[in-house]
């Protein structure tokens, strides 16, 4: 039971930061049917950005409490993450909006090569350790252990979806994306500007990437220019699993693929004496993937117009 309640912790925790990119997906594909495969890479830019002015930080003010520079860290990425999400929208994505579909697929793949190399030049190559700035002391639920990064995850998660569902059901701005979302043209028609609404989209799942991106580098604590690859591809799973277009389907589909990814690994690395866990841990999101690829690809809470933003 003490390894059973472990994993549904571990597994929330990891569902939680699916939870937040998987948004980003959803948002972008329920406004203009398009895939951002480059979402990750800009969870990767934050978290660099953070390591980077928490190393900063460290230096010029020594006796700054850690939470506070990881406060600060955050702000900044997410700034950075959604200055480069809105370039990467205006730049890569809007000259090819009436295009084939295909044309702003492969410019995204492209994209998050681009992202890669260039945080490669920028950060180098190596793993970078990234500093623990907040008790490390952990809490003991029911048998399990949960640690105070963990927690601050939970919370921020839950945080940022209510401001989220706020934003998107009860603002101004969360009419016109709604608007945008069921039809461009005729939005347009009522006021409403799509390219200011698409670019505050590509803006909120930006800073959702980033906060993403910082708790996954202060969770795990190392970082480097491919740590958003594998997170943003069992993210976009995540949506697809939950229904992609619909908030509440990615913030499902998240929390359920990190439960099945902790406890499937979790158990298996049980039964094989803690050998084959880990290694096996990454198949689950790409076989649930499959599954509902095959019998429900309108995924569990499938696609309903009036929710997507």
């Amino acid at each position: 039971m003490d390894t059973f309640i472990q994993q549904v912790i571990n597994g929330l925790v990891l569902g939680s930061m699916y939870a937040l990119v998987a948004l980003g997906y959803t948002m972008v594909y329920g406004i203009i049917n398009l895939i951002n495969f480059a979402h990750g890479d800009v969870l990767m830019v934050g978290a660099l950005t953070s390591w980077s002015i928490i190393g900063l930080m460290k230096e010029s003010m020594p006796g700054t409490p850690g939470w506070l520079i990881l406060l600060i860290a955050l702000m900044i990425a997410c700034v950075v993450a959604a200055a480069l999400n809105f370039v990467i929208e205006k730049v890569a994505y809007r000259p090819l909006r009436n295009s084939p579909k295909l044309a702003p697929l492969i410019t995204a793949i492209g994209m998050s090569i681009l992202l890669q190399t260039l945080a490669m030049i920028i950060w180098k190559p190596n793993f970078k350790p990234y500093p623990n700035l907040l008790p490390s002391a952990p809490f003991n639920v029911g048998g399990a252990v949960i640690t105070t990064t963990q927690i601050l995850i939970l919370g921020m998660t839950a945080v940022s979806l209510a401001v989220l569902m706020w934003v998107v059901n009860a603002t101004k701005l969360g009419r016109a994306m709604r608007a945008t979302a069921e039809n461009p043209r005729v939005a347009s028609l009522m006021g409403v500007k799509p390219d200011m609404v698409i670019s505050a989209t590509f803006l909120i799942g930006a800073v959702l990437a980033a906060i993403a991106g910082v708790m996954w580098a202060a969770n795990y604590g190392t970082v480097n220019h491919t740590m958003g690859f594998l997170p943003g591809l069992k993210a976009f799973t995540a949506a697809v699993f939950g229904g992609i277009g619909n908030l509440a389907g990615a913030v499902v589909g998240g929390i359920l693929l990190g439960l099945i990814e902790s406890i499937g690994a979790g158990y298996i690395g049980t039964l094989t004496g803690g050998v084959l866990g880990s290694h096996y841990s990454d198949i689950f999101a790409f076989i649930v993937l499959i599954i509902v690829l095959t019998l429900r690809p309108s995924g569990l809470l499938g696609e309903r117009v009036a929710d997507r933003a």
